[in-house]
Formats: C-alpha cells, sequence, structure tokens
C-alpha cells in the first residue's frame, strides 16, 4: 500500500511538475494531450489509491481526496523548486533551457503558469479540508487562515492540518468499521432504554447535543436513548421533581417498567433527589453518574463566600434571562450554584441516601496539567486545584465517588479528560480515551448486569 502511495504521488508531480514548465520545456503536443486531462482528473477526481475504496462516508472521501491533493502540492513544489534554482543561473542553458536573464519574457509566463497551477490543487485540496474536517475546528481553521501568509510557516502550519485530517479520517473510519462488525450483537440494547440526564446551564437542544456523538454511537450498537429535558439552571429540589416526572413519562412512553439512567455533573444529584424524595426509585434500574460532585466544590464555596450579594445578584439576571430565551420557564441561578457547594452537598447527601435495590456506579476524570484541554476548563484547572486538589477544570477527584462502583479516568500523556471531554461537549478526539467506546462499553455492561 506505501509502494501505491508513492507511485502516486511521484506520477501526480511529475504531471503538475512538468504542465507548469511547459513554457520552458521542449513538450511534444501527444505529451501535452495526456497531461492537461491527467491535470483535470487529479484536480477534481482525484485517482485515489486502492485503500481509499475501504472508507466508508462521502465525508471522509472528501476529506481524504483533500489530503491528497495537498501532498501532491507540497511534492510538486519540491519539485518545481528543485528544476527551477538551477535552471534561473543558467544550469540548463545547454539543453536549450535559457537563465533568467536571457529570456525574461519566457520566465515570466513560465512563473505565472507554475502558480496557477500550483494554486489550483492547493485550492481544491484545503477546501475540501477545510469544509470536511470536523477535527480542525475553529482554531486550526484560524491559524490556517492567518499563518497561510507566511513562508516556511505556511508549510509547518500545512503540515499539521494534514496529519490532524489523516489522523480523523483514519479513527471515523475505524469507528464505522468496528460499528459494522458488531452490529449483529446490538451490545447497547439494554433491558430498559437509557435516560441521559444534562448538567446545569445547559439544555436538551435538538440541533445541538449535549452529549456530543455519544448517543448517535450508542442508537448505532442498539440503544434506545432518551434525555432529561429538565431546566438548565435550578435548585437540586426543583431538577429533582422535574425529573421523577421526566422519567416516569418515559416508561410511559415506551411500556418499559424502569429506565437505566446515564447522569453528568449536577445532573447526577438531581436523579438522587428524584429518586430519594420524589418517588422515581420503582421506575429506576440503575444510576450512573459522570463526573457528579457528590460531595460538591470547596472551590465553589469560596466563589460565593468572595462575591458580594449585590454583584451576584447582577450576574444572576444576567443569565437568567439568557436562560429563558433558552428554554427555562423559571430559571434560578443562585439556587444551582449553591447546591453544587461542599457546604450544601453534606446536606443534600443527608436527605439522598444510597438507594436500594438500584445499581449506582460513578466515573470521575481529570486533566493531567494546567492549560491542558480546551477554554475555558484549561485554565480554571489550577484555581479549582487549589481547593479541591486533582479535578477535571470544575469538579475535584475526591468529589466523584459514589455507588457500589467507581472508576477514575484520565490518558497517560499531558491532556487529561476534562468535565467536558468526558461527555464528548467538543466533539474531538483524545489521544488515549474514546469517548464514545467508553460509552458503548458503560451500556453494554449493564445490558450484561440484566438491565
Amino acid at each position: 500500500m506505501i509502494v501505491c502511495e508513492i507511485l502516486y504521488f511521484l506520477i501526480c508531480s511529475t504531471c503538475v511538475f512538468a504542465l507548469g514548465n511547459i513554457v520552458m520545456l521542449p513538450v511534444s503536443k501527444l505529451l501535452l494531450l495526456i497531461l492537461i486531462p491527467f491535470f483535470i482528473v487529479i484536480l477534481f477526481l482525484p485517482v485515489l489509491p486502492p485503500a481509499s475504496k475501504k472508507i466508508r462516508t462521502a465525508r471522509l472521501r472528501i476529506a481524504n481526496r483533500g489530503s491528497m491533493l495537498l501532498k501532491i502540492f507540497l511534492s510538486s513544489m519540491i519539485v518545481v523548486l528543485a528544476f527551477n534554482i538551477p535552471a534561473m543561473t543558467g544550469a540548463f542553458a545547454s539543453e536549450g533551457i535559457p537563465a533568467i536573464g536571457d529570456a525574461g519574457w519566457r520566465w515570466t509566463g513560465h512563473i505565472l503558469l507554475v502558480v496557477l497551477i500550483e494554486a489550483a490543487v492547493f485550492w481544491s485540496g484545503i477546501l475540501r479540508i477545510y469544509l470536511t474536517a470536523n477535527q480542525l475546528g475553529m482554531k486550526y481553521r484560524l491559524i490556517g487562515i492567518f499563518c497561510g501568509w507566511i513562508p516556511i510557516v505556511n508549510i509547518i502550519c500545512l503540515g499539521i492540518l494534514l496529519r490532524i485530517t489523516d489522523k480523523e479520517i483514519k479513527v471515523e473510519n475505524d469507528k464505522i468499521i468496528l460499528n459494522e462488525s458488531r452490529a449483529s450483537q446490538k451490545i447497547c440494547e439494554t433491558k430498559y432504554p437509557i435516560l441521559m440526564v444534562h448538567g446545569v446551564f445547559f439544555r436538551d437542544f435538538r440541533f445541538f447535543n449535549y452529549w456530543g456523538r455519544i448517543p448517535g454511537e450508542l442508537e448505532t450498537n442498539g440503544a434506545k436513548v432518551f434525555y432529561g429535558n429538565q431546566q438548565s439552571a435550578a435548585s437540586v429540589d426543583s431538577s429533582g421533581k422535574e425529573l421523577a416526572e421526566r422519567i416516569r413519562k418515559v416508561c410511559e412512553e415506551t411500556g418499559c417498567e424502569k429506565v437505566n439512567i446515564i447522569a453528568h455533573s449536577k445532573g447526577g444529584l438531581d436523579c438522587r433527589m428524584a429518586i430519594a424524595k420524589y418517588g422515581a426509585g420503582p421506575y429506576v434500574a440503575s444510576l450512573t453518574t459522570i463526573n457528579t460532585p457528590h460531595r460538591g466544590c470547596e472551590f465553589a464555596d469560596y466563589l460565593l463566600s468572595k462575591i458580594g450579594q449585590s454583584h451576584q445578584q447582577r450576574v444572576a439576571k444576567m443569565y437568567e434571562a439568557a436562560l429563558r430565551r433558552m428554554g427555562d420557564p423559571d430559571p434560578d441561578f443562585i439556587a444551582a450554584v449553591t447546591d453544587l457547594t461542599h457546604s450544601a452537598c453534606e446536606k443534600l447527601n443527608a436527605e439522598m441516601p444510597d438507594p436500594e435495590g438500584i445499581f449506582c456506579q460513578s466515573f470521575g476524570s481529570k486533566l493531567n496539567r494546567p492549560g491542558s484541554g480546551r477554554f475555558p476548563l484549561n485554565f480554571s484547572t489550577l484555581l479549582v486545584g487549589h481547593f479541591d486538589g486533582p479535578n477535571d477544570g470544575l469538579v475535584g477527584e475526591k468529589s466523584f465517588s459514589w455507588g457500589s462502583e467507581y472508576q477514575f479516568l484520565t490518558t497517560t500523556g499531558k491532556r487529561g479528560i476534562s468535565h467536558g471531554d468526558v461527555i464528548d461537549l467538543n466533539r474531538e478526539n483524545i489521544d488515549g480515551f474514546d469517548v464514545r467506546e467508553f460509552f458503548v462499553g458503560i451500556v453494554s455492561d449493564l445490558k450484561n448486569k440484566g438491565f
């Protein structure tokens, strides 16, 4: 396969190089008739190596073609420079190619032709990956735009864009192939439906899923997924009452006796309250909490103690106005934040004992160093760590553990796993942590346990 790719690049680079040098080289009409159609083919419908036939989706195939075109651009540029620098000095005068001082008009035409052809190849490739490579995100797209005009730096930047794109193509295509291989097993087809409950300051939107690519992955593998749909900002008590009603409604809709709950952050506390106080227990088979602050955040205690009441109210009004536009009928910013403090959770835990007859488990994660992860959690890690120790950018490690089983997650590299990473909020492929497969593992384990 590597040999095929090398041959492919050599042929395409030679074609681009030869076309760019038509003005300078004695090229026969027959060769021209071959080169021009071939150039059109590689520009719009690249003849890809056999491996590309295994790429499953149109998006990934387009991204792959863009990557191939940009590699042709880079390789042909090397060939072009290797020819032109000596040629301009008269090194090939014996072959009928004059130095730049002897035939200025020919060199002008040649340079324009080279620029046009290389630009066509480059823009055809860069537009493909910009439109299809999700992992580039806004950050690398902007870096590419601003650095593209700086010599040398633009080549390094292009190499980074290609590395990210190629990695995404491989990861996403391997994921599709894996799901195809186990499709008949329906490893996430649990006895009871999955109810996914969001955390604070978010809603379950139709066009922006709080859980990223996770629900789609679970459904691909047989799961039936529902959402909590509770308000984004309310007290644990108020949200618990709302969720208890939602749990009963899902049971009525599906005809199932119970649900399996997977809850993130404050959503875990809300679900515990629904079970402990509002009668949801008989309708819950299992409760899995993800990065839930069961013992609260000392960092939150500190913030509330340092921010005056008047300022708290101003911030609350601003957020509540925004939350109403997002769909919350009666948001309560202060109550939501207060219930996440260490002192408030001590009282809540007294009201919410571990439920009997329900399988309960928890997971937590951490960022391995300050500055890793996505904004703003990469900045808050150090500050939260001062109060809560190792943390995910919001919640300390000592607050995660709850239930009969607990697992702490991180990566071996510098990155780690943030409060948002653990639910695929940014749709980012993280080295050492496959968030979609992590959730597939959780749900398939629930299936194996009979839930």
